[in-house]
């Protein structure tokens, strides 16, 4: 599904129209970027959670060259499905 498709479902299941769908999503995903930024957890029950992890260094290596390069730490965001989910995809 894409952005598009999910508008259409919102725009249909709320009676608004496609542009007020589009800004509530925009809206929506906007403020979950923002909480992940500050680094807290954004969590819809039944649905899932949001989260940033910090992953550590780590060596790979360059598949051109073969040479062994030092991958940097960074920040990632994670989402770990809820129950109620997990179990209607089931």
């Amino acid at each position: 599904m894409t952005k598009a498709e999910l508008i259409d479902k919102i725009a249909s299941g709320t009676g608004l129209s496609k542009s007020d769908a589009s800004k509530t999503l925009d809206s929506t995903l906007n403020a979950i970027r923002a909480a992940l930024k500050k680094g807290q957890k954004v969590t819809l029950v039944g649905f899932g959670t949001f989260s940033v992890v910090k992953r550590k260094s780590r060596k790979g290596r360059n598949p051109r060259t073969g040479e062994t390069i030092t991958i940097p730490a960074a920040k990632i965001p994670k989402f770990t499905s809820g129950k109620s989910l997990k179990d209607a995809v089931r």
